[in-house]
């Protein structure tokens, strides 16, 4: 019965997209098939990070991913537009699946967007085609069904010149029930959750100048009704519920003593872009908050740093490369290492005591995918009952190059990291466990390098042959790998 779904499920696929291919440039349709092969019961780390939640299965396995899109016309001066996409992905093998990738309606009215549905989604400044991960929303989960307002582009502001430019968005999701632990009820129960995320991006430099500087934050927060979750008179209106949770305001009344209502994740980020005769050179940090520390500047030590390089000369025969890519993420701080103002609150990055499953969608983490759920890691590490997400103490040292050989693309990419699981399970001096550090064993330092490979060679002007090749060596995973022919055909 489950095959003889997917058979159904699949030739829908086809049919859907496959009737919107082909139009004016504007709509593009896309059949990917692949087959390939992992290390039984393992997905290594690069085949199911920031694939935006389009994962193979385990073992031998065959998947089907089809796209229609439809965007939107820049040709000429129109006020309004609008667009679509969708992309579903089926897989079979020792199991099967099937999975709305992206799925969303939008329409645009000047510089202004409406979407609606499920985008694919990366929070956060940085290089979105190379990167480790972006730190809020990294776009290695299904993204969050959602309705956004956002200006998408930088937007010159006119009475300035083209000198400032401003882009940003403002949405509320729908994250579905999630585990909660009740307030000081010692309880958990199943609540509504909501996701509210906003961010503002300004960049400056003129068109002419050989360097543009950007600044901005973002802000998400999983957040659900107040008088859900405690157990006592909670007098607040949904409005003024939704204020603290917009404004991260501490709230204090007859039920509730300096709390701040929801889960809140974010980065503030600044960056910069050097355009020169042969390369362009954009470097970016996330410094990264979490709750209210934020003030406080305790989190100086932890972010993510990245330089890329792009070559400008990729039709110069002696270049191979298109664009490489360093970054350097630290989280071992946390504000709760030593020396850490007093004023700022230990924050267990991605771990929250109120939502037990923390920073997480379906059970995934959103952010960056090198902080660990119990799922992916070696089962003899040591963990603590109280961290979902159990090892979020670590150092990342990650490379990325993509290019052309041969007539052949490719993407490389390299991370090697150091793992410390988290303060409740390391001996290391700190201010932010008081009682019983390490009671449930010691993590330890575990080293680990993840590897990626992808190609693709152009046979025909809309066929291409590929291969998709991962694999994991060291001590925080199980040693894997696994490979994966693939076969794209495409029409726009």
């Amino acid at each position: 019965m489950k095959s003889k779904a997917l058979r159904l499920a699949l030739l829908l696929l086809v049919f859907v997209t496959g009737s919107v291919a082909g139009q004016d440039g504007l709509y593009t349709f896309s059949l990917q098939g692949l087959g390939g092969y992992t290390t039984p019961g393992v997905i290594p780390f690069w085949l199911r990070a920031n694939q935006f939640g389009s994962i193979p299965l385990d073992g031998a396995s065959m998947g089907l991913i089809s796209i229609a899109r439809k965007d939107y016309d820049f040709s000429g001066n129109r006020l309004f537009d609008w667009g679509a996409s969708f992309e579903g992905r089926a897989n079979l093998g020792q199991g099967s699946n099937l999975t709305l990738i992206e799925g969303y309606g939008k329409v645009r009215f000047g510089v202004f967007e409406l979407r609606a549905g499920r985008s694919k989604k990366i929070t956060g400044l940085c290089d979105s085609t190379l990167t480790s991960g972006s730190w809020p929303i990294s776009g290695s989960n299904l993204g969050i069904p959602e309705i956004e307002l956002s200006v998408r582009n930088f937007w010159p502001l006119p009475w300035f010149g083209q000198l400032f430019a401003l882009k940003g968005n403002y949405s509320h999701g729908w994250v579905g029930e999630m585990p909660m632990n009740q307030y000081w009820a010692d309880q958990i129960i199943s609540v509504k959750t909501y996701f509210h995320q906003k961010s503002i991006y300004g960049r400056l430099g003129k068109p002419s100048w050989k360097i543009e500087l950007y600044a901005g934050i973002n802000h998400q927060t999983f957040w659900c009704m107040g008088d859900d979750y405690y157990p006592q008179d909670f007098d607040l209106s949904p409005l003024e519920n939704y204020y603290y949770i917009f404004s991260a305001k501490p709230l204090t009344n007859t039920s509730v003593q300096d709390e701040i209502l929801g889960n809140h994740v974010g980065s503030v980020d600044l960056g910069a872009e050097f355009i020169l005769s042969r390369y362009k050179i954009f470097v970016y940090r996330q410094n990264i908050y979490e709750a209210g520390a934020l003030k406080h500047l305790v989190y100086k030590q932890d972010g993510l740093n990245g330089i890329s390089i792009i070559n400008r000369k990729t039709q110069d025969k002696k270049y191979i490369w298109d664009k490489i890519l360093f970054e350097f993420l630290y989280t071992k701080n946390q504000a709760g290492a030593v020396g850490s103002p007093d004023t700022a609150s230990y924050d267990p990055y991605f771990n929250h005591w109120q939502y037990i499953e923390g920073w997480s969608y379906l059970s995934q983490g959103l952010g960056t995918s090198f902080i660990n759920t119990r799922k992916h890691i070696r089962a003899e590490l040591a963990t603590h009952p109280l961290d979902y997400f159990v090892n979020n103490r670590i150092k990342v040292y990650h490379f990325g190059v993509e290019g052309t050989i041969a007539q052949t693309k490719y993407v490389l990419v390299g991370s090697y990291s150091k793992n410390y699981g988290t303060y409740r399970t390391t001996d290391e001096e700190q201010s932010a466990i008081s009682s019983d550090p390490g009671a449930f064993g010691l993590f330890g330092e575990k080293k680990q390098f993840s590897g990626y490979l992808e190609l693709d060679r152009r046979i025909k002007d809309n066929f291409k042959l590929g291969l998709v090749g991962a694999f994991d060596v060291g001590e925080l995973y199980y040693n894997s790998y696994g490979v994966f022919l693939r076969a794209v055909y495409s029409l726009n």
